[in-house]
């Protein structure tokens, strides 16, 4: 009786895997509802992934996350590399009918940075001439470096020189708006999948702006869309791993996320998988405090910790990090190599020299023992993490005593806005594919107002501005900025780059994540 159940089972499966094929429909999940669909509010990872399914800005990623050319045919630039003009794609048209024009990029990009709409991606303006002075209140909007210069000619001024422009522009805040649209809806634009339009290779449907299932359809408009094989995509949030995992065993899902818990457990499935991002999982230090700001203390931490272990035996996937900027994942115009490679490994794991400076920072301190507080959001992976370090640090550490403090994400961001921590564990995702972003953001907290390193903010500003042009002195200015804030202040300390582990359904083929690993792509996906 068994058998023949698991027989009817079987075909039931081979049945479903059989429609699925010939309709080219897919089950997939999100972890998280939608807050808007409006390019110019939101501020999740769902909408983000929504919005880059079914629109199209001036760039795309490829099926090799290369930003190339999408909804403009040819970019030139000026010789000072600040003034780009781009040919729009003729053929390019929304969802309506309606032809994407120029018009429709300044609509969008003025809105973002129009502060009466409080948008959350308005600082990724700066890089734009004026960007900064409008969002702060302080120059008024239609003064944004960009222009339309007809229909289908875009110009786009630049702040400074920027070597990694297309992967900035792919971004779903860069994205053009149906002006007619955002005109006659008013606030009401982008709240629900029917108060949109679409240019990109979906469109969306069924999602009224609170629930949580919907619908990518292929978008027939679309400029595209022969390279499309993808008919539907059926999306539901999932919040729970557990249940995702168990949607993806009954057949009811096609791809689910993994969490720590389970990658031991499916790491030999062969529907498994799993890649490093450019994800940083990292401690920064309050350098207001007496004992966290003492550089000895810092540096003693930084390396008292056993970043190989850390990703072996709690996280069961990523990899150890010796630098604040990622590996595999920039490379650098002048050598060809990836930035780490040429940066090298600034902070190793080394207990004997972490007591050397440990000692040091004591001495300074007038301590024999000391107490600090280790603060992380109260998420299951970071509670280990945090004590992790609690057990690696107090080992290697003596006179140490480290509590740890697990609160609410929001909380947690509170308290380091707010100066009230010693030191504090966090994970932080890049926006663009270049060491300026994890050097001078990179979840640093308080690096701004805090941190006062004359040569560090030097070597930062000749990067952005006089070597921006100058990849070999660039390159090299950057590597003395890191070096100064990670291995000579340890303003901060790389544990570990995230992994990110799946299911997938084995029928499924050119499925894809962003760079970043956070984003599914749809647009590459075939069902065989």
């Amino acid at each position: 009786m068994v058998i023949e159940m698991g027989l009817v089972l079987a075909a039931c499966s081979s049945n479903s895997e059989l429609s699925q094929a010939k309709t080219q429909t897919m089950n997939t999940y999100v972890s998280n509802e939608i807050s808007t669909l409006d390019s110019s509010k939101y501020g999740d990872t769902t909408s983000s992934e929504v919005l880059q399914n079914s629109m199209e800005g001036l760039y795309r990623f490829d099926k090799n996350n290369k930003a190339i050319l999408a909804g403009a045919t040819s970019v030139k630039h000026s010789k000072d590399q600040r003034v780009y003009t781009f040919d729009l794609r003729k053929n390019a048209k929304w969802s309506n009918g309606d032809t994407v024009t120029a018009t429709d990029y300044v609509t969008a990009w003025r809105r973002t940075v129009d502060p009466k709409n409080s948008s959350l991606d308005s600082d990724s303006y700066a890089i734009i001439k004026n960007g900064t002075k409008i969002t702060q209140g302080k120059a008024p909007v239609n003064s944004l470096g960009i222009k339309a210069l007809g229909k289908y000619k875009l110009q786009i001024t630049l702040a400074y020189p920027i070597p990694y422009l297309p992967e900035i522009l792919e971004g779903a805040q860069f994205y053009p708006q149906n002006t007619k649209l955002v005109k006659k809806l008013g606030p009401k634009y982008g709240t629900s999948s029917k108060n949109l339009v679409y240019n990109g290779p979906f469109t969306v449907t069924g999602w009224t702006g609170s629930n949580l299932k919907w619908v990518y359809k292929k978008n027939p408009n679309y400029w595209n869309k022969k390279d499309i094989a993808l008919n539907k995509v059926n999306v539901q949030v999932v919040q729970t791993p557990s249940t995702g995992v168990n949607l993806f065993r009954s057949g009811q899902l096609d791809y689910a996320g993994l969490t720590s818990d389970f990658v031991k457990q499916y790491e030999k499935n062969p529907n498994f998988h799993t890649r490093i991002t450019p994800t940083n999982g990292y401690l920064s230090f309050n350098i207001k405090k007496k004992v966290t700001g003492n550089v000895h203390i810092r540096r003693a931490i930084s390396q008292a910790i056993d970043k190989q272990q850390l990703v072996k035996t709690i996280l069961h996937q990523g990899k150890a990090a010796n630098g604040i900027v990622a590996s595999d994942f920039i490379t650098d115009q002048s050598t060809g190599k990836d930035y780490r490679q040429d940066a090298g490994d600034l902070v190793t794991y080394n207990p004997k020299n972490a007591r050397k400076e440990w000692n040091l920072g004591k001495k300074e301190l007038g301590k024999e023992k000391i107490n600090l507080e280790l603060l992380t959001s109260d998420v299951d992976d970071s509670k280990r993490v945090g004590e992790f370090i609690q057990s690696n640090l107090m080992k290697n550490l003596p006179g140490l005593n480290l509590t740890v403090k697990s609160i609410p994400l929001k909380s947690r961001l509170a308290n380091t806005t707010n100066h009230n921590y010693d030191f504090v564990f966090g994970t932080w995702q890049p926006s663009y594919e270049d060491p300026l972003d994890f050097l001078t953001v990179g979840g640093l907290f308080n690096l701004q107002p805090d941190y006062h390193n004359d040569n560090f903010w030097h070597q930062i500003d000749m990067a952005k501005t006089t070597y921006a042009t100058n990849p070999k002195k660039r390159l090299q200015a950057l590597i003395n900025a890191e070096n100064q804030l990670i291995k000579k202040d340890a303003f901060a300390a790389p544990l570990y780059q995230a992994g990110v582990s799946y299911l997938l359904n084995k029928k499924v083929t050119g499925f894809q994540l962003s760079p970043y690993g956070n984003v599914a792509y749809y647009w590459n996906v075939k069902i065989k």
